[in-house]
């Protein structure tokens, strides 16, 4: 055991693409996440021949395979939205994030579902997601969009298993298609991985399918089971506990994924993913 698992967290790429893997090889991480482009702001920059050399050299010196990096699209992007302007802004974004990904050479694209703000229902706000998700495939070509599970904030959708599945249905290109589960968001939605980890893990297979799991964030929380607050916490410092994740670390159904901390102290991150390590061996 133990050399199945692929950790590290959701990085810098401040200064550019390319520092990412680099940041990622310091903390002693086998995995990453980052963003690859501003995420607080609708249009970047396109990335440069430069940059995108740099990022897959700095990937290929760390060690870093593409099959364990997970990059994150914007939080502005509202693949559900309501509203007309809010569908086009977050349509050609989540497009210019996918075309992003294929020139990194990056297989998938982590996104939070959307939110239906309170102006339709959440099965039309489904149906939104599905539609842009395929439209974003048939202009894209070997990128997975990876729907992240929500703490159901808010208007947020897609803090129940059975939301993401009714995604994943209306996706016409299932092997495209694929989820992140966030262990702190997960827990405040209701699902119990603390006293009920079989059940709720059991779950995860259930409705959604195995299959579909692309990526784990491996996050501790703040907040009380079915809160539906989103506050992440440092491993084993939140009310998940140490014990949940010696148990999470075990879980052979969670190798070969890029397992990503968003824990809130990054000065941490290099001490977390030994800890988190020397449980799965």
């Amino acid at each position: 055991m133990g050399n199945n698992k692929f950790i590290g967290a959701h990085v810098s790429s401040s200064g550019g693409v390319e520092n990412a893997p680099l940041n990622a090889a310091a903390i002693g991480a086998n995995a990453f996440a980052l963003f690859t482009k501003n995420q607080r702001q609708w249009v970047s920059a396109p990335l440069t021949e430069k940059s995108i050399r740099l990022f897959k050299e700095n990937c290929e010196r760390g060690g870093l395979d593409p099959a364990y990096i997970l990059p994150h699209d914007s939080y502005l992007i509202n693949l559900g939205s309501p509203e007309e302007e809010g569908q086009e802004k977050s349509r050609a974004a989540f497009l210019d994030e996918m075309k992003r990904c294929e020139q990194l050479g990056l297989k998938m694209l982590n996104f939070h579902p959307g939110s239906h703000l309170k102006k339709i229902s959440v099965e039309e706000c489904l149906d939104k997601i599905a539609d842009n998700i395929n439209w974003a495939l048939s202009l894209t070509s070997g990128v997975t969009a990876v729907i992240e599970n929500t703490a159901g904030q808010g208007s947020n959708v897609g803090n129940r298993l059975e939301e993401l599945r009714y995604i994943i249905d209306r996706v016409e290109d299932k092997s495209r298609v694929g989820v992140c589960i966030d262990t702190c968001h997960f827990y405040s939605a209701g699902y119990d991985i603390v006293n009920d980890y079989d059940a709720a893990f059991g779950a995860l297979e259930s409705i959604v399918g195995i299959e579909y799991l692309r990526g784990i964030h491996l996050n501790d929380t703040k907040k009380p089971l079915a809160s539906r607050v989103d506050r992440h916490e440092v491993v084993g410092t939140g009310l998940l506990g140490l014990d949940f994740f010696k148990r999470f670390m075990q879980d052979s159904r969670f190798d070969n994924i890029p397992i990503i901390l968003e824990t809130p102290d990054e000065t941490r991150w290099a001490e977390e993913i030994a800890l988190l390590r020397s449980f799965s061996k």
